[in-house]
């Protein structure tokens, strides 16, 4: 996976952060559709987490197979 797909991914993931956290009813944020959308933003943090781990260890090959 190229560097560019994974910033594309993370701009979609921080998207739906974005779009998550407009259905959050913040007077009761562990009712009903509010918990689905407390999931999905923490659904999209995991995976922001996870392609900058994956973008790192890239880094971290290439540094060490130009050596």
């Amino acid at each position: 996976m190229s560097r560019t797909l994974s910033i594309i991914f993370i701009v979609i993931a921080i998207g739906l952060i974005a779009y998550n956290v407009t259905l959050v009813n913040f007077a009761h944020p562990f009712e009903k559709n509010s918990t689905i959308a407390l999931i999905g933003i923490m659904a999209s943090l995991c995976a922001i987490v996870l392609l900058l781990v994956f973008v790192t260890s890239k880094k971290i090959k290439d540094k060490l197979n130009n050596d």
